[in-house]
């Protein structure tokens, strides 16, 4: 039998003793409160109700079928309390993918984020890869590059990462520092495996920097930020990275168009839930990123 909007209709008439009433009551037409109690009544092959003066009194059979309903709501009353109680103490899993590069700036906000909800387990997915939010493969995703512009996804802006074109001293001590690009001929570079990869720098080196004198490329973070070290050549890197190397020389004045941007993304469906929310307030509140 599959009759439960039928029988919450009866139980809602029981309840109410009018049709008029459990119609309102349901947020439906009578019309409607009508037609459930008749498929009910076919269903069961018996009255479930006298009609009389009053209103709808349940018959024997309707005060059997009244019983069942009655515990069948208060166990979804005591389920859905459960399940509200477990989405306030914030629970289960919390998942946020994004590129590695944007892990110092988010891993605060997940430290405070699972010491404030000691039951959540975090777990930070750094990846290219492109997960996907309707889907329910992560809660929060940070998303790399031009603003996404998914429909059924809420975008937020992060954060702006500053690039620059950086050397080791040792390699700036051999062979000077390119005045402009026109002596860019004149140099070794660093530069990223994939012709295909999306960020604006990446285009301009494609563009400025000549592709014989890109003599090494990584397809790894940690590997291009070894072969600077190593004095390999020139390679664009994240300027505050760059400044914890005090070995590293700005080679070229950094340009706007370098810039990486980054956005916050959660899906619709989602957005409001009580884990974002919360993790979004910490970022709101150290002045990261919006709510």
């Amino acid at each position: 039998m599959n009759r439960w909007t039928e029988i919450k209709t009866a139980y809602q008439v029981a309840r109410s003793g009018t049709i008029s009433a459990a119609a309102e009551a349901l947020g439906v037409h009578r019309a409607t409160v009508l037609r459930h109690i008749d498929l009910l009544e076919k269903e069961f092959g018996e009255k479930l109700f006298q009609r009389n003066a009053r209103g709808y009194v349940p018959t024997e059979a309707g005060l059997d079928l009244m019983r069942v309903a009655q515990a069948t709501d208060e166990q979804f009353s005591q389920l859905l309390g459960r399940t509200r109680g477990r989405s306030a103490e914030l629970s289960g899993e919390f998942i946020v993918t994004s590129l590695s590069m944007v892990a110092p700036a988010l891993l605060p906000a997940l430290k405070q984020f699972q010491e404030n909800h000691p039951k959540i387990i975090v777990r930070y997915l750094t990846s290219d890869k492109l997960f996907k939010l309707e889907y329910g493969e992560a809660h929060i995703a940070v998303r790399t590059g031009p603003k996404p512009d998914q429909p059924d996804n809420v975008v937020q802006p992060f954060m702006t990462h500053r690039m620059g074109m950086f050397a080791h001293k040792d390699y700036v001590a051999k062979y000077g520092i390119p005045t402009d690009e026109t002596e860019f001929s004149k140099h070794t570079f660093i530069g990223l495996d994939d012709q295909n990869s999306k960020p604006a720098f990446h285009h301009w080196m494609l563009k400025h920097v000549p592709a014989e004198n890109v003599v090494f490329r990584y397809n790894d973070s940690l590997v291009g930020l070894q072969a600077v070290l190593n004095g390999v050549g020139i390679a664009f890197m994240l300027t505050h990275q760059a400044s914890s190397y005090p070995d590293l020389v700005q080679v070229f004045e950094s340009k706007p168009d370098w810039d990486i941007e980054h956005w916050l993304v959660t899906h619709g469906s989602l957005h409001r839930s009580p884990k974002v929310q919360a993790f979004l307030a910490i970022l709101k509140a150290g002045n990261t990123a919006a709510a």
